[in-house]
């Protein structure tokens, strides 16, 4: 099969490859997105997971839109940049930092989790709230494996969000970019 678009960095129309053009895929993940995302810790928090886990995978797609996601969510933007050191910043509380731990060890090949995050993670969620914050770093670990290997362009307005916000923390769009009619459609949640 032959395309008329192949880009100078080799990929030849990966957009109709995306989720979006795969109608009864992309509505049911979109489905799984909003059960796990909205359950309980909460949105922030669940959507910090899911930011932070791509961020461990390397996927700039994904911690990009999780990232701006987050601010749509009512996240303050320096709590966004800060999620690079949460381990370090006032920012984020005891139970916060365990769940952001589990979700970088969850989302790095191979995987980090210990007992030790097992345990870390019992002593402030529930087991319902611990099944959500799996739930939510192994959305990411499907989308930022999809997104990745395809090279998704990312939408404009991520990239510009990403570029101001996440580029002085060491960001950048790598592979993610390519020409127009390439470029995703949907944004990052709450867009």
């Amino acid at each position: 099969m032959t395309s008329d678009h192949v880009n100078s960095d080799g990929y030849q129309d990966r957009q109709k490859w995306d989720l979006g053009a795969w109608p009864e895929m992309y509505d049911r993940l979109k489905e799984l997105r909003m059960t796990v995302f909205t359950a309980e810790p909460g949105i922030q928090l669940n959507l910090m997971v899911f930011t932070i886990a791509s961020q461990a995978a390397g996927c700039r797609h994904c911690t990009a839109h999780g990232a701006y996601g987050l601010t749509n969510f009512g996240v303050p933007i320096a709590k966004v940049q800060a999620l690079w050191e949460f381990a370090g910043s006032p920012m984020f509380s005891p139970r916060e930092r365990a769940a952001l731990s589990f979700a970088a060890a969850a989302g790095s090949t191979p995987r980090h989790v210990t007992p030790e995050h097992h345990a870390e993670l019992r002593s402030h969620f529930s087991d319902a709230e611990v099944r959500t914050l799996l739930s939510a770093a192994s959305i990411a670990g499907f989308m930022n494996t999809y997104n990745d290997s395809l090279a998704t362009v990312t939408d404009q307005a991520s990239v510009n969000w990403a570029s101001q916000y996440l580029a002085p923390l060491g960001w950048d769009v790598g592979k993610h970019v390519g020409q127009r009619h390439e470029q995703r459609l949907q944004g990052p949640p709450g867009t």
